[in-house]
C-alpha cells in the first residue's frame, strides 16, 4: 500500500508533500495508531530525495504530535488527530491567580486547533533544564518564562531558534528572541513617580524583596526612584513580624508578605492609608475590596496572553513591552 506520493513541478516543497501524504494516509485509514511509517532510507531511494528533506518532514509531524520515533527502529503513528496546526510547549515559573489568567488568555486566543502542554519549573534550575531537554524536538513552538535562572539562557539556546518565544521576563542575552515582557525597572519607577504626590506624605519607603522569585528590575527601579527623588528607603528580604513605624510605605511584590504586613498593622492598631501605606504588585479582585482597597502596580496578563498567541498564529517575531499601570486605592 503506497503511503507517500511525490510529484515534481507541483510548486509545493517535497518535504511538505511528505507531510501531506502522511496526513492523508491517516485520514483515509491507510495508517493506524502505532503503525510504522516508511523508513527514511526507503523514501530517499524511492523518490531520489536527500535525508534532510525526509527528516524535515518527519520532524514536523513529530513536533505536531502526529508521529513518534523509536531509536534504531523508525517512526510510528502517535495520533490520528491531524488538524493541529501547532503543538505548543508552555513553560511557566509557577501557577498563581495572575498566571492562571495569562494561561487562560493564551488558550483562548490560540484556539481549539492548537495543543498546549503546560509545565512548571518552580524557579528550579535543574527542573528547568530537564523540562527543556525532554521537550526539545517534540513541539512546533516553545513559550518560556526564564525568570532569573542562571541556566535559562544556555538551555533556551539548545532549542530551535525560530520556534522560541519569551514570556514575562527577558534580558540582554535573549534579545534575539521574540518576546512579550514586562519592563520591571521602568514599571516600578513610573508607578512610584505617578504616586509621588501621595508618597510625599510619608517618611520612608520600604521594599520587601526576598530576591529569589522576584524580578531584579523591581529592585533597580525602586532604587532609582528613591535616589532621584531623595526618599528615605530600605530594602528588606523578609518582613519577619517587624514593627511598622508611623508614616512608612511598604512596597510588596509577594502576597504572603502583604498578609503579614496587614496582620501586624492590626496588632499595632494602625490605620492603613493614614498611619502607614501599602503598594502591592499584581492586581486581583480581592485587592479591590480588602482593607477598603489596596494600591497596586499591575500589568495586564490577559493582554499579554493575547499578544503572544497572535504572534504565534501570525508568525510575527517582535519584542513587545506589555502595558503596566498604577491602580490607586485607599492603602496609599
Amino acid at each position: 500500500m503506497k503511503i507517500i506520493s511525490i510529484q515534481n513541478n507541483l510548486g509545493i516543497p517535497k518535504y511538505k508533500q511528505i507531510v501531506v501524504s502522511v496526513e492523508k494516509a491517516i485520514s483515509e485509514g491507510k495508517l493506524s495508531k502505532d503503525e510504522r511509517l516508511p523508513s527514511i532510507n526507503k523514501v530517499c531511494l524511492e523518490f531520489a530525495l536527500s535525508r534532510d528533506t525526509v527528516l524535515l518532514a518527519y520532524d514536523e509531524l513529530k513536533k505536531r504530535g502526529i508521529i513518534y520515533a523509536i531509536l534504531g527502529k523508525g517512526y510510528y503513528v502517535k495520533s490520528l488527530e491531524i488538524t493541529m496546526k501547532h503543538r505548543v510547549f508552555l513553560l511557566f515559573d509557577e501557577l498563581n491567580i495572575f498566571k492562571e489568567d495569562l494561561y487562560n488568555s493564551i488558550l483562548k486566543h490560540l484556539g481549539a486547533d492548537i495543543q498546549v502542554d503546560i509545565f512548571f519549573h518552580h524557579f528550579n534550575g535543574a527542573m528547568f533544564q530537564k523540562l527543556i531537554q525532554e521537550s526539545n524536538g517534540n513541539y512546533t513552538r516553545y513559550i518560556i518564562m526564564p525568570t532569573n535562572l542562571k541556566e535559562a539562557v544556555a538551555m533556551i539556546k539548545t532549542l530551535p531558534v525560530n520556534e522560541v518565544f519569551i514570556l514575562d521576563q527577558t534580558n540582554i542575552d535573549l534579545k534575539s528572541y521574540p518576546a512579550v515582557y514586562q519592563n520591571f525597572i521602568k514599571d516600578m519607577y513610573d508607578a512610584l513617580t505617578k504616586a509621588k504626590v501621595k508618597l510625599n506624605n510619608y517618611k520612608k519607603l520600604i521594599l520587601i524583596f526576598p530576591g529569589f522569585r522576584e524580578p531584579l528590575g523591581m529592585k533597580e527601579g525602586f532604587l532609582c526612584f528613591c535616589q532621584d527623588f531623595d526618599f528615605e528607603y530600605e530594602i528588606i528580604t523578609e518582613f519577619n513580624n517587624r514593627e511598622i513605624n508611623n508614616k512608612e510605605v511598604y512596597i510588596i511584590p509577594n502576597d504572603r508578605d502583604l498578609v503579614s504586613v496587614i496582620e501586624k498593622s492590626k496588632l499595632q492598631n494602625l490605620k492603613l492609608g493614614t498611619d502607614f501605606g501599602i503598594i502591592s504588585y499584581n492586581d486581583t479582585p480581592l485587592k479591590k475590596v480588602v482593607e477598603n482597597g489596596i494600591t497596586t502596580i499591575s500589568t495586564k496578563f490577559e493582554i499579554m496572553g493575547e499578544i503572544i498567541a497572535k504572534m504565534i498564529l501570525e508568525g510575527k517575531k517582535e519584542q513587545i513591552e506589555n502595558e503596566c499601570s498604577l491602580i490607586l486605592r485607599n492603602s496609599l
